[in-house]
């Protein structure tokens, strides 16, 4: 259905539409995947002080 709505269309508007919104649906796994890993080196490998 959705090959479909976007082959009739002559514009191309609505088919990078839905590209963008694939690749914004994609990256959002790896930034909080990117966050999380940051988020436990920083508690595990952080500055410790000691006095």
């Amino acid at each position: 259905m959705c090959r479909a709505a976007l082959e009739s269309e002559e514009g191309g508007v609505k088919a990078e539409a839905v590209n963008d919104g694939i690749v914004y649906l994609m990256a959002i796994p790896y930034i909080l995947v990117g966050v999380l890993g940051y988020a436990i080196y920083r508690l595990k490998y952080g500055k410790k002080k000691e006095l």
